[in-house]
């Protein structure tokens, strides 16, 4: 290895060099890093501040709305009668409640992650203002989503429980109550932690 005159030849590996500018720079990466969640963090507590948490109000559980059975045959029920439902199915299991609409873009972009959580997991979701169930069940099959979906074309559900956008996600526990509410972008090993230890 041939250097200029004057300029000391550098023996330190490259990937050593890298591992102690970072240490050297930890301090202000974790300063971003905490900046970046407690940003994130207000935002969440702004957006869901409006959301009824504990146990669910009368005017969201009894609606009369159509749903969309995974197969989608479409029947008459309410928020009540499908979580009674679910609870059956899955006794003492938290159930994850997704409100989504067709025109949102972000809906969108994590339609594929609650797909794959509601395989693991029982979760509902709520079509906000997405059309008439034949539109609604349409969408569904196009994008490959097996989804258990109320229709609310006029948000009595969202409304009910203080969501203001989509998408929202929240765990209903075993007891009934609304748990851990959270609007935008939600990763999917956020929605199953918040499936597990909810409740």
């Amino acid at each position: 290895m041939s250097s200029l005159p004057g300029r000391p030849v550098s023996t330190t590996p490259r990937w050593k060099s890298w591992l102690l500018a970072l240490r050297r720079d930890a301090k202000r990466h974790l300063g971003t890093l905490a900046l970046f969640l407690g940003v994130m963090l207000a935002v969440q507590l702004w957006q869901t501040r409006d959301v009824a948490g504990g146990p669910l109000p009368a005017a969201a559980l009894d609606a009369p709305l159509p749903v969309l059975a995974p197969g989608g045959a479409v029947r008459p029920s309410s928020l009540r009668a499908e979580l009674s439902a679910l609870q059956q199915r899955h006794p003492g299991k938290n159930i994850g409640l997704y409100v989504w609409a067709e025109w949102c873009p972000i809906c969108k972009t994590i339609q594929g992650t609650v797909n794959s959580v509601s395989k693991d997991h029982p979760v509902i979701t709520v079509a906000m203002q997405s059309g008439p169930p034949d539109q609604v069940a349409r969408y569904l099959a196009r994008n490959g989503l097996g989804w258990h979906t109320v229709v609310d074309p006029r948000s009595a559900i969202p409304g009910a429980l203080g969501f203001g956008a989509v998408p929202s996600f929240a765990v209903i526990t075993p007891q009934g109550e609304l748990r851990w509410p959270t609007v935008g972008l939600t990763s999917g090993w956020g929605m199953r932690l918040r499936l597990l230890f909810a409740g």
